[in-house]
């Protein structure tokens, strides 16, 4: 079944409210502390899954507009999805953390008005049907299934042993 533009537009926006009401959850203060995941904070991960947004905002975006630049916003000599992240884990690590949390919300807000602007024809591109791993639906949960896949349940054990140690 193909979700229309709208109702895909209002998953992805539940979608958002989910991760907003985890990161909350989470709070600020916690957010620095390491060895949620692999050595990462939760402020990591953000960054990651923010950075890699970026990359899915300029592919909506293409769907409409063929002049965006799809050029990667990382060095071009980095190939690999594990040195790609460890170069945005060391571009990123002295940011503040507020900087971080905007550029989060502002990629989804950014990820969201991409995907508001295209046509219910457009959702059948194969450019955009193509980013889909075969039997994969294009949903809300699809632009954030990279986080449901590999970290929230690593920042849900975190948080929840955060809690229990209250």
């Amino acid at each position: 079944m193909t979700l229309s533009k709208a109702q895909l537009v209002s998953e992805l926006k539940q979608e958002n409210a989910n991760w907003q009401a985890l990161l909350n959850d989470i709070g600020e203060v916690n957010m620095t502390q390491p060895e949620v995941a692999g050595g990462w904070s939760i402020k990591d991960i953000v960054v990651h899954l923010t950075e890699w947004r970026r990359r899915t905002v300029k592919r909506i975006q293409a769907l409409r507009n063929p002049e965006v630049d799809l050029t990667p916003h990382w060095p071009k000599e980095l190939q690999e999805d594990d040195e790609i992240n460890a170069w945005f884990y060391e571009a990123n690590q002295d940011r503040p953390l507020a900087d971080v949390l905007s550029d989060s919300r502002e990629v989804i807000e950014q990820l969201i008005v991409a995907v508001d602007a295209l046509s219910d024809d457009n959702l059948q591109d194969p450019r955009l049907v193509g980013l889909l791993d075969e039997g994969e639906q294009l949903n809300g949960a699809f632009f954030f299934g990279h986080f449901h896949d590999e970290h929230e349940a690593d920042m849900q054990a975190w948080l929840d042993k955060v809690r229990n140690k209250s």
